[in-house]
């Protein structure tokens, strides 16, 4: 079975501390994506594709006969969250910070295309290191891209590295495996006046208010069955931090989830019925973003990663849940391929995603480069 080498592993993390230092947000990822093409042409990717979606980069490694083609996707993007550690490599990007994990899932898929120095007997591999995952933008527009029909898999397959979980263990999950999402900007509009003669404007105020109970009653939480729903209120401005004028605008943002896309659209009729018994008199605009559909996991796919897994030794957990999280990979399922997104324990006591002192744990790297080459061992070899 291939595995990493020491020195590998070294290389390997000295990369993803590089990347660590030096995060960008969605869409922003030109430097990331540079260094990232650049590995990969040392790795010695039979074909590399840039500016792919945006600031996607690809690289395809063929085997001698004819095969299925299998893509194994990781993240570029970091997070509009500011870092706080004292670590050597913490983030040198003031308000920026890889506090998701997807320095880690890069390095990851880097020691994959290591790995496929030998290659595979057949078929291809397509390694994406996918930009925009945190607005739910990117894979829509690397799918998109018109170069995209050269390189559709017919299997797909992504991880997440998820702390509170035994570092290495893998969570695994056929069908619903991230639920959907989706944010509501609601902007509410009137007229401002004095302080002093608030009858004589028109405050978004009460209407603020109602909404902020109304539309978290949409979905109270509770267990990520196929009936889950949770509505999240994210902000609230009202007017200007004055003392002398009432207010005349205001804005609320809410993220609407689900275990389902049924669910998140039943949730919006929900918020537009609510958003319209609070307009009034007043404007009301409403605009959606960072929109996310389910994430399904293939039967056939998980049962490849599931035999992966126990080649490789790993700890499994059959998860009876979703994730409640999100994430875009979905839309290579549906564009066609057979594709699993699996989950990589990050330690028990690990700090969570999006924490600020959030880190990816190096010791998950071998171990996750090992399964996906296991999985296409599976499938190529």
């Amino acid at each position: 079975m291939s595995e990493l080498t020491n020195s590998q592993c070294a290389a390997l993390t000295e990369l993803r501390h590089q990347l660590h230092a030096h995060p960008e947000l969605s869409g922003e990822e030109i430097r990331t994506a540079g260094r990232i093409a650049l590995a990969l042409e040392e790795a010695g990717a039979d074909h590399l594709y840039e500016g792919l979606g945006g600031h996607g980069v690809a690289a395809s490694f063929a085997g001698p006969e004819d095969g299925p083609t299998v893509l194994i996707r990781c993240e570029l993007d970091g997070l509009p969250i500011e870092e706080i550690s004292d670590l050597p490599y913490r983030s040198a990007a003031p308000g920026k910070g890889h506090l998701c994990g997807h320095d880690g899932h890069m390095a990851i898929v880097m020691g994959v295309a290591k790995l496929l120095a030998r290659r595979p007997k057949r078929g291809r591999v397509i390694l994406l290191f996918q930009p925009a995952e945190e607005t739910g933008q990117g894979a829509a527009t690397v799918i998109a891209d018109p170069r995209w029909p050269a390189l559709r898999p017919d299997f797909a397959f992504a991880f997440h590295n998820v702390p509170g979980r035994r570092l290495g263990e893998i969570g695994l999950r056929t069908g619903p495996a991230c639920c959907a999402s989706r944010g509501v900007k609601v902007q509410l509009v009137g007229k401002s006046s004095h302080a002093a003669e608030p009858q004589n404007g028109l405050s978004p105020a009460a209407a603020m208010a109602r909404l902020m109970g109304d539309l978290e009653t949409l979905g109270m939480g509770g267990v990520r069955d196929g009936d889950f729903r949770l509505s999240t209120l994210t902000h609230a401005r009202l007017g200007a931090p004055t003392f002398g004028i009432a207010p005349g605008e205001g804005e609320l943002r809410v993220t609407l989830r689900s275990s389902t896309d049924d669910g998140i659209a039943q949730m919006v009729k929900g918020a537009d019925a609510a958003i319209a018994d609070a307009r009034g008199a007043l404007t009301v605009e409403t605009s959606f973003c960072d929109i996310f559909q389910a994430t399904l996991n293939h039967l056939d796919a998980i049962a490849l990663a599931r035999a992966a897994a126990e080649i490789c030794g790993n700890l499994i957990q059959e998860m009876d849940t979703p994730q409640s999280w999100s994430e875009d990979f979905g839309q290579f399922g549906l564009d066609g391929a057979k594709s699993a997104i699996v989950f990589l324990g990050a330690g028990e006591n690990h700090p969570q995603l999006h924490n600020p002192d959030y880190d990816f744990p190096d010791d998950l790297i071998a171990p996750g480069a090992k399964l996906m080459r296991a999985i296409i061992a599976l499938l190529l070899d």
